[in-house]
């Protein structure tokens, strides 16, 4: 009798405070393990009603319970919730004042705090410590408790102390929560909180209202804009690799007409506050976040995440995806993958120890295999968290709903093996492609390697085909990457192996970039064709640039370069403020080079009744505009480039970047005052004779250029710039 009288009230209990009727999944056995006083390890999806484990038995049981969280933006949110629900609630981190510290504490002490939500920064100050050894305390909750596990995606230093510092406080009872661990990860993470004895309740990680997507990174922008004009008006994350592209990439969306915020660490605590609450109340549909930071905000109805760049791990990209549909309806899980994105984050990993290397390098492999993959990736989600998923079709994911064409792989692989054996296991990706297919790159030349048997074997297949070979041999762990020696390919044994014995391998063809689109956007495409642009227009915009470029005498990149024809041919802009919102393009070479051009297009929209898709526009920012404004002034009055970039606060190749916008945007720039401090007028002149010769203003193509050695990629970038602003501006 008296169990149902508990069971009832807790019942209650959760109606009075949450308004709910019923717990959902494991909720009540796990609120009722933690009120005996048992350790508890709970692994439960996002979405799936962790918080109310450890909140509930905070709210019925006498004292404080100290909940640890990473998650400032987190914290905040819970405690907004809970005091609108009535529960007094408060948090201790690095954004209060010390007036405001010593009012929490004030009141944990007094017993009318229920819960406290404490950084783990926090946690550690000895102050804190004191402050906690007197409190009354319930129980300790572990949130986010993979940040403990060096295997986890987020690992926290501070988060190795909490266990120590706990037994400092009392023998209290445990409950850890993590919506991603994998088995190594929960082992990990009971030893480091010695509670290898707990009560582990592990729910389902099947999310299956979540539809989940890869896509190549081809277009990210318009890719991006084109995704998100099927779904205007709909609650929204991006996650973006750093601060830099999260403000990028708000200001575009901003620019497009979408109500967009940006949120990552650099900002100031006040407007981070401010966007996080906007979005919460919805008067921001759009937050765009990086992806080391963290968002932390309980929204239910978040209709997709995107991550416009690849997470560290499948651990973080499974709990950022989570944050979709939490309220049961519709989610959209998208990814633009890209191995320059695998590369970039390998790079950051290059100055951490050996171990923490290999171990970031096997966590970015299985983030590969994830995105190369043609299996179904629901069942791949499940197996990397030990749960076996045994349908055949999801029905919910991209690789189920338009399955990539397979094809016998197995003379591909073998000679993409072989080049990597005879170039010395020296070389990367790029350069493996450039000797397969038999291009005359400078350094495939200069190697000698277009002396290998292997040199030209390929020529029939694209350079894109051959990188996704590679990729797929990499999968099949037939190639390594070196840890030493970021990009370079070696064999493995398995892959030395394949050579002697080669064996049929099936590898799968990818897919166009937008062409495995979900149903409901297929109608959104520009065009019905392989490519974003209309080829046929792209072929004849090409053939009027070169004709002007001959006239002038000058190289075609100089008039516009393909990026900028391709998006003209995609947008097809029949105005002058049209063409100049093209990337690339700018209202100066409007002036310049735009009004043939501006006719062809608008004979060929005539001609072909074409509508132009307006939607799919990327807009220019001009939100940059105060920088760039400073940077002409700075350079009109001859400042040094290094004090401007200074001045900035921003790298010197940062500013460089800056330049060439500007440059490329068809405003003319005099860098001589700093070029001739640096290049003597010879240098000048052999850079300029080469640019005017060029087939491309590639900086890459200008490297490998044997008459270039002696220049520095800095350099040659400067003349770059000096010779579009006196023939492109």
């Amino acid at each position: 009798m008296l169990v149902e009288e508990k069971k009832d009230a807790l019942k209650s209990k959760l109606k009075e405070v949450f308004g709910f009727s019923q717990f959902r999944g494991n909720q009540e056995a796990i609120i009722r393990n933690i009120l005996s006083g048992k350790n508890t390890f709970v692994i439960m999806p996002t979405g799936a009603g962790k918080s109310l484990c450890y909140q509930l038995p905070a709210i019925v049981s006498d004292g404080l319970a100290i909940v640890i969280s990473p998650l400032i933006a987190l914290m905040k949110n819970q405690v907004d919730q809970l005091n609108a629900f009535g529960v007094n609630a408060h948090f201790l981190n690095s954004t209060l004042s010390k007036g405001e510290i010593n009012k929490v504490k004030k009141e944990c002490l007094t017993g009318s705090t229920k819960l406290l939500y404490v950084a783990p920064e926090s946690l550690t100050k000895q102050e804190n410590i004191d402050f906690l050894e007197t409190a009354n305390i319930s129980f300790v909750a572990v949130d986010e408790a993979h940040c403990i596990s060096e295997w986890g995606h987020d690992f926290r230093p501070e988060y190795r102390r909490i266990k120590e510092i706990i037994q400092r406080i009392g023998n209290l009872p445990v409950i850890a929560l993590t919506a991603t661990a994998t088995p190594k990860v929960q082992l990990d993470i009971q030893k480091n909180l010695q509670m290898e004895d707990a009560d582990i309740f592990m729910s389902s990680f099947n999310r299956t209202n979540l539809y989940y997507e890869v896509r190549q990174k081809v277009h990210a922008k318009k890719q991006l804009i084109q995704f998100l004009a099927n779904h205007k008006d709909k609650s929204g994350i991006i996650y973006c690799l750093s601060r830099k592209k999260v403000e990028e990439i708000a200001e575009l969306l901003q620019v497009n007409g979408y109500r967009a915020a940006p949120y990552h660490a650099g900002l100031d605590a006040s407007v981070r506050e401010k966007n996080q609450d906007d979005f919460l109340n919805e008067d921001v549909d759009i937050i765009v976040a990086t992806i080391a930071f963290g968002m932390g905000i309980d929204k239910p109805d978040v209709r997709f995440v995107i991550h416009y760049d690849v997470p560290k791990s499948l651990e973080g990209y499974y709990q950022e995806t989570g944050r979709a549909g939490r309220d049961g309806l519709e989610g959209v899980c998208l990814m633009f993958y890209s191995q320059n994105d695998i590369n970039k984050l390998e790079k950051f990993n290059k100055d951490k120890s050996v171990q923490e290397r290999e171990n970031a390098r096997l966590l970015l492999q299985e983030m590969s295999f994830y995105a190369e993959s043609p299996v179904c990736r629901r069942r791949q989600l499940l197996h990397y968290f030990g749960e076996e998923y045994d349908r055949d079709n999801c029905e919910g994911c991209d690789n189920c709903l338009h399955p990539r064409e397979q094809f016998e792989g197995r003379e591909f692989v073998k000679l993409a093996l072989e080049t990597a054996r005879d170039t010395g296991e020296r070389f990367g990706l790029k350069h493996l492609v450039h000797v397969i297919r038999g291009s005359e790159n400078q350094y495939v030349l200069s190697y000698h390697h277009n002396e290998l048997d292997a040199y030209g074997k390929g020529a029939d297949e694209s350079e894109d085909f051959w990188k996704s070979v590679i990729r797929q041999a990499l999968i099949y762990e037939l190639l390594l990457k070196d840890i030493d020696n970021i990009g370079v390919l070696k064999l493995s044994d398995r892959g030395r192996n394949f050579i002697e014995n080669p064996e049929s391998i099936m590898l799968s063809k990818d897919h166009d970039y937008d062409s495995n689109l979900p149903e409901e956007e297929e109608a959104a495409r520009p065009l019905n064709n392989s490519k974003a642009y209309d080829e046929k227009l792209f072929g004849m915009l090409k053939h009027l640039r070169k004709k002007v470029a001959d006239k002038k005498g000058l190289p075609p990149f100089v008039i516009f370069q393909d990026p900028s024809l391709e998006e003209m041919a995609t947008t097809y802009p029949t105005t002058e403020a049209e063409l100049a919102q093209v990337n690339g393009v700018g209202m100066g070479k409007v002036k310049k080079f735009g009004k043939d051009f501006l006719a062809m297009i608008s004979e060929y929209v005539d001609e072909h009744d074409i509508v132009t898709a307006s939607e799919v526009v990327v807009k220019s920012s001009v939100n940059k505009s105060k920088i760039k404004i400073f940077i002409i002034q700075q350079i009109d009055k001859k400042v040094d480039l290094e004090e401007i970039a200074e001045s900035l606060n921003i790298p010197f190749e940062e500013m460089l970047d800056e330049i060439e916008n500007i440059c490329y945007s068809g405003t003319k720039l005099n860098l001589d005052y700093y070029i001739d401090e640096i290049l003597d007028y010879d240098k000048q002149d052999d850079i300029f004779e080469y640019f005017m010769n060029a087939e491309t203003d590639s900086i890459e193509d200008a490297l490998d250029d044997e008459d270039n050695d002696e220049y520095s990629e800095e350099e040659l970038r400067l003349m770059r710039i000096k010779f579009m602003s006196e023939y492109a501006n």
